[in-house]
C-alpha cells in the first residue's frame, strides 16, 4: 500500500473531484503543487477564490461574466438583431473565437433531458422569452450540441419560437476540416448536405 501525507492525500482528492481527472493524475497534480514555490501556490489559491467571489452570472444572457451586464450585452457595436441560442458558457468562447458572429447570445444552463430530470423549467427558457418580448430580434441562430439532448432543446425551441414570427436558424454541422469522407458517420454526412451552401 502507497502511504503518503494527509495533507497530499487531501489535495489530491479535491483534484480527483475535477472533471476528466482520474486517480494518478490527482496525486500527480498534489505533487507538483509541493513542488511549486510558496509564492506560486499562494497566487493559485487566489485564483480559485477570485471566481467565486467575482464571477456570476450576465442578468441578461446568462452567460459567466464579473461585470453585470457582461462585456457582449452591453457592447453597442453588437448587432442588437439576433441572439444566438447555447447550452453553457464555454460555448460562447467557442464561438467568440471564430469571429463569425456579431450578434448576442443565450445561455440556457443546459439541454432538455427528461431521463435526466431536467425540463424546460430548469433551463434559461422563461428568461429568453422575456427577452425576446422586450426587444426586437428578428434572429434566433439555435448552435446546441449535435446529440439527443441538443437535438431535441433545438425542436423544442423552434417549435416554441416559430410562432413569435421570428426567423429561427441553426447552424449547419458537417464535416470537419482535413476528414476524409469515408470516415464520416451517416448523421454527419446527413448534415453536411442539408447544411451545402452555393457555390
Amino acid at each position: 500500500m502507497f502511504y503518503t501525507a494527509e495533507s497530499i492525500e487531501q489535495l489530491a482528492e479535491q483534484f480527483a473531484q475535477l472533471p476528466g481527472i482520474g486517480r494518478k493524475t490527482a496525486q500527480r497534480l498534489a505533487l507538483y503543487v509541493l513542488k511549486m514555490s510558496r509564492d506560486e501556490v499562494v497566487t493559485m489559491a487566489k485564483a480559485l477564490v477570485n471566481v467565486k467571489d467575482k464571477v456570476r452570472y450576465c442578468s441578461i444572457c446568462s452567460n459567466i461574466t464579473e461585470s453585470d451586464p457582461c462585456a457582449i450585452c452591453s457592447n453597442p457595436k453588437r448587432e442588437q438583431t439576433s441572439i444566438c441560442i447555447v447550452e453553457e458558457p464555454h460555448d460562447v468562447l467557442a464561438i467568440e473565437k471564430t469571429n463569425e458572429f456579431k450578434g448576442l447570445y443565450h445561455v440556457l444552463g443546459g439541454a432538455l433531458s427528461p431521463l435526466d430530470g431536467i425540463g424546460p423549467e430548469e433551463l434559461k427558457i422563461k428568461e429568453l422569452l422575456q427577452r425576446l418580448s422586450a426587444s426586437p430580434i428578428e434572429e434566433i441562430i439555435l448552435a446546441l450540441n449535435p446529440n439527443v439532448e441538443g437535438e431535441t432543446t433545438t425542436l423544442y425551441l423552434s417549435r416554441l419560437l416559430k410562432p413569435l414570427g421570428i426567423k429561427v436558424t441553426r447552424i449547419a454541422r458537417g464535416l470537419p476540416v482535413g476528414s476524409d469522407l469515408e470516415f464520416a458517420d451517416e448523421a454527419t454526412l446527413s448534415r453536411a448536405f442539408e447544411g451545402r451552401v452555393t457555390v
